[in-house]
Formats: structure tokens, sequence, C-alpha cells
């Protein structure tokens, strides 16, 4: 049940409270760091960072979005699933709205937590957007790769379109 109080009528200590939103953050990084790692690894082995083509990055960059959008919904999940078991909210669509709202910091206000779990909400949204914000940081690390790739590609093949010819 989500509410302050358990089965004997007794206050939940905040200490509990605390541990969960701990343990909830630590699962929320954890997956995260798992994607990351998951993908760098594909980066690397099929060696993605020294690609190059119109099309062969786009197709990249499409699958690299699709990645990092469903381990931030698997995030969201992990919060969305506590919010249903605790009976936080009335359904599961409830629950994982909430989260997904909450977790990037949308926040409509529509729902919200019962008052004993209301300082989960901010430290999802906090974690949403550290999160979030490692993943921008990816991409646009991966982007820069490709970036400085076809910049160096180009200024060579402009060097030698420069350079004399031996006749």
């Amino acid at each position: 049940m989500c509410s302050a109080r358990n089965d004997e009528g007794s206050a939940v200590h905040p200490l509990t409270e605390i541990l969960i939103a701990v343990g909830l953050v630590m699962a929320t990084v954890s997956t995260h760091v798992v994607g990351f790692a998951a993908l760098l690894r594909g980066l690397v082995t099929w060696h993605v960072l020294t690609i190059s083509g119109l099309w062969r990055i786009t197709w990249l960059m499409t699958a690299l979005t699709c990645w990092l959008i469903i381990v931030h919904l698997i995030e969201i999940s992990i919060w969305g699933l506590f919010y249903l078991w605790q009976g936080c909210m009335p359904d599961a669509e409830s629950a994982f709205y909430f989260s997904g709202a909450t977790y990037t910091t949308v926040g409509y206000g529509d729902l919200v937590l019962p008052k004993p779990w209301r300082m989960l909400a901010p430290l999802q949204a906090l974690t949403g957007i550290l999160m979030c914000g490692l993943s921008i940081a990816l991409f646009f690390t991966i982007v820069g790769r490709w970036i400085r790739n076809w910049t160096r590609r180009q200024a060579l093949t402009d060097r030698r379109s420069l350079a004399p010819k031996n006749d």
C-alpha cells in the first residue's frame, strides 16, 4: 500500500523511504551503465565510429536514438513498476505515465504521488535529467567523432587535389 502507515498502523520509517529511493536511483543508474556498455561494445566491435556516408550515418543515428530510448524506457519502467507495486497509482497505465512524465521532467501534474512518497518524484526527475544528460553527451560525442572523421577525410582529399602533379 502506498501510504504513510504500514499494516500495524505505525508510520513508515523515513530511513525506509530513503533506502527505497537510493535503491531506485541505483537501479536506474545501473541500467544506464549496462545499456551504455552494450552500446559502446557494439560501436567498437562494428567499427561504427569510423564510418562515413550519408545513409550509413543516418541509419546509425536512428539506431543509436532507438537504443537510447529503449534504455530510458526501461529506466522509466523500473520506477513505474515500483509505483504500481506500492499502489501509488490506481493502475499500470497511470503508474507508467506518471513515471514517464516525471522522469522526463514534463510533470503535467495531473497525477501526484501520495504524501509519504512525494519526495520520490523530484528524485526521479533529477535522476532522469542526469541519465538524459549522459545520453546526450554520448550522442554528441559520437556525432562529433563522425564529423571529425569526415573533415579529416575532406582535408586529405583537398590536399591531394591541390598537390602538384608530376608528369
